[in-house]
């Protein structure tokens, strides 16, 4: 798949963080959530349209190593690419960065199931949205 990241900009805001001033680690699946959306956008496949076919995305398995902490007014650097494609499941992988110093914050992986909202059930990634995620 892809070798490019795509690179979304977060800045963490203070609700992000917890009692120790870092940002709290459920909020990266946050992160990974605004990266996985503005992905999709600029591959012109924004989920809305995905969802108005019927199609649902949902998150079947994710991993993430914390490596560093991200605090209060960082501004990050969420990378993003399609690592693996399958028949019925695409699997995305990203590296956190802070965008001061590039050091990596935290690195992982969401992978996803396309689901037939009407039948209840997996079904394959209709051609036209394999091919702009294969590209």
């Amino acid at each position: 798949m892809s070798e490019e990241w795509e690179v979304v900009k977060y800045r963490v805001i203070y609700g992000d963080t917890d009692a120790m001033g870092v940002v709290y680690y459920g909020n990266y699946m946050r992160f990974l959530e605004c990266a996985r959306g503005e992905l999709m956008r600029r591959l012109g496949k924004p989920y809305r349209e995905v969802e108005s076919r019927g199609l649902a995305i949902p998150v079947a398995e994710v991993g993430l190593k914390y490596i560093a902490p991200a605090r209060y007014e960082d501004e990050l650097d969420i990378k993003i690419r399609v690592e693996k494609l399958t028949g019925a499941s695409v699997r995305f992988a990203y590296e956190i960065e802070r965008a001061s110093d590039h050091s990596l914050l935290a690195k992982g992986f969401t992978r996803h199931a396309v689901i037939d909202v009407n039948k209840g059930c997996v079904v394959r990634i209709p051609a036209d949205l394999a091919e702009v995620l294969r590209s």
